[in-house]
């Protein structure tokens, strides 16, 4: 039974094909979503329909997540980022109990029950502060890229005290202590740091419980991750490929639908 999620997000669309008989991930494929989220999500499904070598006759649902979902008319069904996470997260570490998801424009914090749905969250929606988006602005006022902001990051001796998250905000500061003589890698230091306390603000409003799993772009950077398990006083598991976490749910939630209507018994049901 294969069954695929797509999750369309601010800055990138990711599609995943599960094959759910055997929770075994076919194809995982992300992409720029651009100007339009329906082209964005029609082509990463596409993508990961050749990667799978598959037509998508042979999928058994499509379920769409993230922004963007409502603008993909191919897919059966919608579902809330939350619920996406929590069940791609499960899937991957059935032990997981909170998910911390730091996307491209928006941070989201979820606790999640014994069974990987979703028991309480707290998400930052209306502002850039600590995203994807942050970081790459940021990484542009010291002339890298976000990668590059990772590893001055790594190297630093010091950490730059950063006061501001907000994206406009924090850059003059950022151009601010450059021109003062300080470091480079200290300033990068600071801004892994602040963007671990803001999104460790968010954590606590749903509570710690670990397993702490970091999912979503920003979990790619290490220093960021070290700096959020350092400040929640716990160890953070990071998937190898923490940005199709949320698609992973889509295709769970999917594959159990579909289940459910053919069958009308849930996959626990069946295992």
């Amino acid at each position: 039974m294969l069954s695929a999620g797509v999750d369309v997000g601010s800055l990138a669309t990711k599609a995943v094909v599960l094959d759910a008989s055997r929770l075994r991930i076919v194809a995982g494929v992300r992409i720029p979503s651009g100007a339009s989220p329906q082209d964005a999500g029609g082509r990463a499904l596409e993508q990961a329909l050749s990667e799978a070598d598959i037509d998508i006759e042979s999928l058994s649902a499509i379920v769409a997540t993230g922004y963007g979902r409502e603008s993909l008319s191919f897919a059966h069904s919608t579902v809330t980022e939350i619920t996406c996470a929590a069940r791609g997260a499960h899937m991957l570490d059935p032990h997981a109990r909170t998910v911390v998801d730091i996307g491209g424009q928006d941070s989201k914090a979820i606790g999640v029950d014994a069974e990987g749905y979703p028991l309480d969250f707290a998400l930052n929606d209306r502002c850039a502060a600590g995203t994807g988006r942050f970081l790459e602005v940021m990484a542009g006022a010291l002339e890298t890229d976000v990668d590059g902001l990772e590893r001055l990051a790594v190297e630093a001796d010091e950490v730059a005290q950063i006061a501001r998250t907000c994206t406009v905000f924090a850059e003059s500061e950022v151009v601010g202590l450059l021109a003062g003589g300080t470091d480079r890698r200290s300033v990068a230091a600071g801004l892994c740091r602040a963007v671990a306390l803001r999104t460790s603000g968010l954590v606590l409003q749903v509570g710690v419980e670990p397993p702490v799993m970091l999912v979503g772009g920003v979990a790619k950077n290490g220093a960021i991750a070290r700096e959020l398990g350092a400040v929640l006083k716990t160890e953070l598991v990071v998937p190898d490929e923490p940005q199709l976490v949320v698609a992973i749910g889509a295709a769970l939630v999917a594959a159990e639908r579909a289940l459910e209507m053919h069958t009308g018994h849930s996959m626990e049901d069946e295992a």
